[in-house]
């Protein structure tokens, strides 16, 4: 870590205090930034819940609020306890994604919802009190490991885009559906009564096997390449903040053009309301499982290792040491943040990285910037109307932009995997293998848990957590638990920039 690089009388370029209108400027170059990563999460989540619209325009509305307040909290600072006083800005981690996700699918509609919040508070409550303990921990989880992790994480997401695209493989959009005709014979059937026809089996169902029209269509597939499009054409050609924002500038071309094709509606929009506060427990309390809590907690003290490598490039990126205390009160904040998530019906939180490297690209390093931009969000969430309009984005739209977005944080483990020694050390590569295929169990072979113990099944149903702990288990038997280093965590954390 650097010193700082100013004298004790001068104010530090962290601390510095812009011009309003400057500072409103920059921390909305922050929002714009991470806007399309925060409204993601929610998205996904709400519709795997099957909630309604108004709900999952909450959802939206009410991850932004948090996002807005944690961000706050971290880069202004609310006592010695919590807030690293840096220019941070603090979103949904896309690593508690999967393990929601399997939660909202085998336990759909509000009362998953409890239950994903009662795991969350839970976990953030755990990851508070474990946040000076983070670095005793980190010879568990060096650079093979949490690589491994953060690819899994990339991959099981990855079916998530690949269905906004299609269709989901149930329901409406499913490729196959009943014929009406078989569904009417049955029905007819049925109503013949006892005697005239044997009695038809308990739980008899008809095979779907008529395509469905509204599967693969290619007017989604059109959509979906048009934004994804966009978004390789201002990376390729684009410089500075608006190469930053490319997935925000791919989803406002693809809503244009769902809209000019008529499949963008806005009628909740016209229906929300200009103005609504964020209450919390508006799905009924939280439902406290302790299995799921397990889940979400190891969820976080990965979460917490990558913010302990992102604030110590933060430092070096500003010229300022972290010390041990402001790291843990970081830290600490991430479980505080999770921990608000849960009370106000939203996700866990982490510091996201995409907005530490415009941190380096644009050379502002005040934080005071990140707390405009947190406020900014605030008000956003405050506003219905927003998330009424962001969730009534055709999921055509959001599949090119999620290809990009779930394949960033693949790539952002196969980046730290890169760093990992694979020649010398030939138990490396096995480690990656095993705990890879591990993750992939759920995802291939999502009913192998029928005949195991259903109390077990929210805490093996998680690809994400299968391969971590095949991932620590493996390299603790292999290569030991070893110390890592604070040079490892940095270049680590600078190899994952972009994903979060």
């Amino acid at each position: 870590m650097t010193a700082d690089t100013v004298t004790p009388d001068a104010v530090h370029a962290v601390d510095e205090k812009l011009p309003a209108g400057k500072l409103f400027t920059l921390g909305l170059q922050h929002v714009l930034v991470m806007y399309a990563g925060a409204i993601a999460v929610p998205l996904i989540v709400g519709r795997v819940l099957e909630l309604t619209p108004e709900q999952v325009a909450f959802l939206i509305s009410a991850d932004l609020f948090v996002c807005g307040l944690v961000t706050i909290i971290q880069s202004f600072g609310a006592s010695k306890w919590f807030g690293i006083k840096m220019p941070v800005m603090m979103g949904v981690t896309f690593a508690s994604v999967g393990p929601m996700v399997a939660i909202a699918a085998a336990n759909p509609g509000t009362e998953g919802a409890r239950m994903i919040f009662g795991a969350i508070i839970g976990a953030g409550v755990i990851a508070m009190l474990i946040a000076p303990l983070v670095s005793r921990m980190l010879r568990f989880f060096p650079p093979v490991v949490t690589g491994t992790i953060i690819l899994v994480i990339g991959v099981t997401l990855m079916r998530v885009g690949i269905q906004w695209i299609f269709g989901v493989p149930v329901g409406p959009t499913a490729p196959q559906l009943v014929d009406p005709a078989h569904a009417d014979w049955l029905t007819q059937i049925r109503d013949l009564g006892a005697g005239a026809v044997p009695a038809v089996p308990e739980g008899l169902k008809l095979a779907p096997t008529v395509n469905n029209v509204n599967y693969a269509t290619p007017q989604n597939m059109m959509i979906s390449a048009l934004v994804l499009g966009t978004i390789v054409v201002v990376m390729k050609y684009a410089r500075g903040f608006l190469a930053n924002i490319s997935v925000l500038v791919g989803i406002v071309v693809g809503a244009v053009a769902a809209s000019a094709l008529g499949i963008m509606h806005f009628e909740h929009v016209g229906k929300a309301e200009w103005f609504e506060l964020i209450t919390p427990f508006r799905f009924g309390l939280p439902i406290f499982d302790p299995i799921m809590i397990l889940t979400m907690t190891l969820v976080m003290i990965v979460v917490m290792i990558e913010s302990t490598g992102m604030f110590l490039a933060l430092g070096d990126i500003c010229g300022k040491k972290i010390e041990r205390p402001s790291l843990s009160a970081g830290l600490r904040t991430d479980g505080l943040g999770t921990l608000i998530g849960g009370l106000f019906n939203t996700f866990p939180y982490t510091s996201f990285s995409q907005n530490v490297g415009l941190v380096g690209v644009t050379g502002i390093r005040s934080r005071y910037v990140c707390v405009m931009g947190g406020a900014i969000m605030i008000v956003l969430g405050l506003v219905p109307k927003m998330g009424a309009l962001v969730e009534s984005l055709p999921v055509a739209v959001l599949g090119g932009a999620g290809l990009v977005m779930f394949g960033m944080v693949a790539a952002t483990g196969i980046r730290i995997l890169g760093g990992v020694e694979f020649k010398e050390n030939r138990y490396n590569g096995l480690i990656v293998a095993i705990s890879l295929g591990m993750g992939m169990i759920p995802l291939i072979a999502p009913e192998y848990t029928m005949w195991l113990p259903h109390a077990i099944e929210p805490l093996i149903h998680s690809g994400i957590l299968l391969a971590s702990i095949a991932a620590v288990g493996l390299n603790v038997a292999f290569n030991g638990a070893r110390d890592v280093s604070e040079d490892e965590l940095r270049t680590a954390a600078l190899q994952a920039e972009g994903g979060h």
